[in-house]
């Protein structure tokens, strides 16, 4: 008797969630924090300085969702010393790696369970771990994608989409729309950097990576991470925001490469290493380009560092 059809994004978050609980990431890739210290750094100090456009509120939350093993808070606060910390993670395992680098935080399995009051959330390739609904179109119309025994099903949706060519993909990342609303609804600033392209657009941008190389994202869930590209304009039309801009302007805005010479000059054996992890941001072919930054902010708020 067949499986009966699982919706693609429930396959997704499953085999997500079974992944974090019981891998460790940064084995199979790097982030912008892993990279360099001053990428936390920098977010840190443009954190302080949204906190002074806020009016410098004494309640103000710091919060991170997906963050990781800690680092790009630890080096945040190194910029912006403060104790109301709020992280969104789920996985134990990488709680235990956070609290180990701010144990002063507080844990969160989700936006709606952080206290009430100003906040400035940061968050580093999170939204393109959360899942996605895949359409295709077909003949008779758009179908959604599901899962069933290790492949993919079509079954016919209404689901309101572009009127695009027979065998066009689209995309719809359902949470990533509700989180980006939720920060608007209560007049929270966030601060999202992942991959992705400026506009919307068609395309099929899912992908897995298992012990450190591409695979199958069908293919044994729950050891694999997987992932989709961020659409941004989507994000944008959602809620108040500015940008996307590119990552490479934005971090060049923000003085990466001065601070990377600084540090590079009191620390001459990490030079290199330095120097090359600020390019590996920046440069187009490597994450310059591919990744991107977008604010949202209430709409009677000044353009911020990065964005002009």
């Amino acid at each position: 008797m067949n499986a009966r059809p699982e919706r693609f994004d429930a396959f997704m978050a499953r085999a997500n969630a079974a992944y974090y609980a019981t891998h460790d990431p940064f084995a199979d890739f790097v982030t912008g924090p892993e990279l360099t210290q001053v990428f936390g750094e920098l977010l840190g100090a443009w954190a302080k300085y949204v906190w002074q456009v806020m009016g410098a509120p004494e309640d103000v939350i710091l919060a991170e969702a997906g963050p990781g093993r800690g680092v790009l808070m630890a080096d945040a606060l190194r910029a912006w010393p403060m104790r109301n910390v709020h992280f969104i993670e789920s996985s134990p395992r990488l709680r235990a790696e956070q609290r180990a680098r701010v144990p002063f935080a507080t844990w969160h399995e989700r936006l709606e369970t952080l206290p009430p009051g100003p906040m400035i959330m940061l968050a580093n390739e999170f939204l393109d771990a959360l899942p996605v609904r895949q359409f295709v179109r077909r003949e008779s119309g758009w179908c959604e994608r599901f899962v069933r025994a290790g492949a993919l099903v079509d079954l016919p949706s209404d689901y309101d989409l572009p009127d695009d060519p027979v065998g066009s993909v689209r995309e719809v990342n359902e949470g990533a729309l509700a989180f980006v609303r939720a920060l608007a609804a209560r007049g929270a600033v966030g601060l999202f950097i992942d991959y992705g392209p400026m506009e919307s657009g068609a395309g099929d941008s899912v992908q897995a990576i298992r012990a450190g190389h591409y695979a199958d994202p069908l293919a044994a869930p729950g050891e694999a991470d997987i992932t989709a590209h961020v659409d941004f304009g989507a994000l944008k039309r959602a809620a108040h925001a500015q940008g996307p801009v590119k990552q490479n302007r934005f971090l060049s805005a923000l003085g990466l490469f001065e601070r990377t010479d600084r540090l590079a000059q009191a620390n001459p054996a990490k030079a290199q290493p330095l120097r090359q992890s600020a390019h590996r941001l920046t440069e187009p072919e490597a994450m310059g380009s591919l990744f991107k930054v977008l604010c949202v902010c209430p709409p009677e708020f000044p353009t911020l560092p990065g964005f002009e």
